[in-house]
């Protein structure tokens, strides 16, 4: 997967750079709003792959003494911060600019230059986004898009997609912007199709921004990982009760994990730290996303006792 995810955000970071340099230049002879609102967007987004390829570096870097669990939630931040560029200076620049056309609309001249320009850049963005599309669905196995999105745990794949397609969607408002200028005679549509293309670039941040949110805040493991782990637990002739088994993804492929668990009374401290063994060996070799693993020793009754008492303390502080 971190093989696929550098692929996808190469190849985006490769044609945005490209395509943005191209619009730049065809907004500096045309004078049109809209190009350069597309030609921002694309500069947002060659930084942004940058920032995800920086994340990806960082999140590999081995544990330390000031970070114990390692880096893995460095992807999650970097991420999220993808996400308040594209509004911040994405939208936030494309509407003020699409704002300043409207009210002082000016005519585009040559737009035959901006409509080459469009259409090579929508050819070298479909071929990123027909890779970072390839990507996603290989990890879709039968769900929705939106139900994807939601259980996926590695930021880059939907992050690079939904860049890509809301670049695509921008391509298409400009050049329905330049096209309804020209043939309209009324160039503030050009500055409306900025406007637009900023409200797409808003959208597609909010929504990148909340599902990173959940990632960065901590979510824990698929429940087919979860129920892997609880049947393996489960299995250990030892083991009485499985009190609690809590997850936190710390990286698309760093899952930390926590159990309660409790042993038979007449176990020696020898079986069981053999059996703890045992356990952690399995749960590593079907579960290899499950890179640290704890368990305490705890008796079920001494368990309820102490989330009994956990939950009359928060409602005592709420």
């Amino acid at each position: 997967m971190a093989a696929g995810s550098k692929k996808v955000i190469f190849a985006a970071l490769a044609g945005n750079a490209l395509i943005a340099v191209t619009k730049f230049a065809a907004a500096a002879y045309t004078g049109s709003s809209a190009m350069l609102s597309e030609g921002i967007h694309s500069l947002v987004d060659t930084g942004n792959q940058g920032l995800l390829l920086y994340g990806l570096k960082k999140s590999k870097q081995p544990a330390d003494r000031e970070h114990p669990f390692g880096y893995g939630a460095e992807l999650y931040f970097w991420s999220f911060v993808v996400a308040i560029l594209i509004f911040a200076v994405g939208a936030g620049v494309s509407i003020y600019e699409g704002v300043q056309k409207v009210l002082e609309p000016h005519p585009v001249s040559d737009p035959l230059v901006n409509y080459i320009v469009l259409g090579l850049a929508f050819a070298f963005e479909s071929v990123a986004w027909w890779i970072a599309l390839k990507e996603f669905n290989a990890s879709r196995r039968g769900r929705s898009l939106f139900q994807t999105v939601r259980d996926s745990k590695d930021p880059t794949l939907f992050t690079v997609l939904f860049e890509d397609s809301a670049a695509m969607l921008g391509l298409i408002v400009a050049a329905i912007g330049l096209v309804a200028a020209e043939v309209l005679g009324l160039p503030w549509l050009d500055g409306a199709a900025s406007i637009v293309i900023g409200l797409i670039l808003g959208g597609t941040a909010v929504l990148l921004a909340y599902e990173t949110k959940g990632l960065l805040i901590g979510e824990g493991a698929s429940p087919q990982i979860v129920a892997s782990i609880r049947q393996i637990v489960e299995a250990s002739p030892t083991v009485t009760a499985v009190n609690e088994i809590r997850t936190l993804h710390r990286g698309p492929h760093d899952i930390l994990l926590a159990l309660s668990l409790d042993f038979e009374d007449e176990v020696k401290a020898g079986a069981v730290e053999e059996a703890i063994y045992g356990m952690e060996q399995t749960i590593k070799r079907q579960n290899p996303d499950v890179t640290r693993l704890f368990i305490e020793v705890q008796a079920a009754r001494h368990h309820e006792e102490m989330l009994k008492a956990e939950e009359e303390l928060r409602m005592r502080d709420a």
